[in-house]
């Protein structure tokens, strides 16, 4: 027994005929028109879906860098999000490798300083997500009043494309210390260079979040023989390099009963930047700002409840999805809906509305064309019968009875060839009508 397919693409064709009143050839290409609107439509509707996986370059493992990436990523995993998390030396290999186009890395935590006057116009920060204090300890019982008074001595800078070794040398050089003179810096780093301090092999270290966890930094306070420099020129590097700001460490925060520190101290230390490639998409921008206020948006030794994430432009340019999300918030669908579905229905505004906006005229277009193609073939052929009615009336027509003849039987022949929708049946019939009446009046007017 044959089936006979009752929806397929001949039904569609004549159901478009029918409903619009063209050919054949123009419903087929409407309906190609159609298919290939709604195929850009699907490509376009998965190209701008977010990414299920995306890279963050860190810092070494246990540092603070490393320990916020670990938090970020259970965070976006109850999001569908995997944050693939890629150790590094810190803040300047972050940088390095968000700069590189061949690397594949999606954001990054860059310390404020790094990037020694290097145009990073094609990167973008998500915002400061944290002050990062420079920490200097030093062996023994007298005061260092000033860095300078550090000449000459085994200091440990933080190891190569850290942005601990950036700013140390930043802060050195000030102080008229330079790599390659009487001071011995050494690269050491984190756990290391706190056991190097400790075992008397150096004189002081250089410790930040980037290349330092907070267990290395508590265990210097706690021991003994073990000072933390006070920067009592905070206000003066600051001015001069514009990127620091000036922290304070209240006396007692660290260990109540052992009232450490003694006495309030003045730190100094750059802001942390999430940085971004900016094609990031803009639903993973603010996902990963929800993550920062939840992992960083309590209040810390150095800042207020809700200080960050903040939109602190420095160095880099505030992405426009970022200032988005710190001036108006996010979007309607992220605000009520899961990640997932608000995804979902925000690709469908952003796809699909402007799109069908352009579909509907569109189609409506093709029949109006359509038509007014064919009302243009039949007003031409009633142009020229009216022409061709003139002429018989005139005062020396009638020697030309079969030239009128010739003309109108072209103008039939060609009238009774032309290929009308079903819809223009009325102006068909009537033009042939017409046809015949000037006929009649031809053969009843001459001799």
């Amino acid at each position: 027994m044959k089936i006979t397919n009752k929806f397929g693409i001949p039904k569609m064709m004549t159901t478009c005929t029918e409903t619009f009143g063209f050919s054949r050839k123009v419903a087929a290409t409407a309906l190609i028109f159609v298919a290939v609107f709604i195929l850009v439509l699907v490509i376009e509707f998965v190209h701008f879906a977010p990414p299920h996986t995306i890279v963050i370059t860190s810092g070494p493992e246990g540092s603070i860098f490393y320990s916020n990436a670990v938090k970020y990523a259970a965070i976006l995993a109850r999001n569908g999000v995997t944050l693939k998390i890629l150790t590094s030396q810190g803040s300047t290999e972050n940088l390095a490798r968000l700069g590189d186009p061949t690397y594949r890395v999606d954001i990054g935590f860059v310390q404020g300083g790094v990037t020694n006057g290097a145009n990073m116009a094609e990167l973008v920060s998500l915002g400061s997500v944290f002050y990062q204090p420079i920490l200097v300890f030093y062996r023994g019982t007298g005061t260092v009043e000033l860095l300078s008074g550090l000449a000459g001595k085994r200091l440990t800078i933080g190891s190569v494309g850290s942005g601990t070794r950036a700013l140390s040398l930043r802060l050195l050089s000030a102080n008229g210390i330079e790599p390659g003179g009487t001071t011995e810096l050494l690269d050491l780093e984190g756990e290391a260079a706190a056991s190097a301090l400790v075992d008397g092999k150096v004189d002081a270290v250089f410790l930040m979040g980037d290349s330092a966890s907070t267990q290395v930094i508590r265990k210097m306070v706690r021991t003994e023989g073990i000072q933390m420099y006070d920067f009592t020129q905070a206000d003066a590097y600051t001015r001069r390099i514009v990127y620091l700001d000036k922290l304070e460490l209240p006396k007692g925060c660290l260990d109540f009963g052992k009232n450490l520190p003694a006495h309030d101290m003045q730190l100094i230390g750059p802001t942390v930047e999430l940085i971004a490639r900016p094609d990031l998409h803009p639903a993973l921008t603010y996902l990963l700002l929800d993550a920062a206020r939840e992992v960083h948006g309590n209040a810390t030794l150095f800042h207020i409840r809700g200080a960050f994430p903040a939109p602190l432009e420095r160095e880099f340019q505030i992405s426009a999805d970022a200032r988005r999300y710190f001036t108006t918030g996010k979007s309607f669908f992220y605000r009520f809906l899961p990640f997932g579905l608000a995804s979902l229905a925000n690709r469908m505004l952003v796809v699909f509305v402007p799109m069908l906006v352009l579909l509907i005229p569109g189609l409506r277009l093709i029949p109006a064309l359509y038509k007014w193609r064919i009302t243009l073939g039949i007003y031409r052929w009633y142009r020229a019968l009216l022409s061709l009615e003139r002429e018989i009336f005139r005062q020396d027509a009638h020697h030309k009875k079969d030239e009128f003849l010739k003309r109108l039987n072209q103008i039939e022949e060609a009238v009774n060839k032309m290929k009308v929708p079903a819809s223009f049946a009325d102006q068909f019939y009537g033009l042939r009508g017409h046809i015949a009446f000037v006929r009649g009046r031809l053969q009843n007017s001459l001799p």
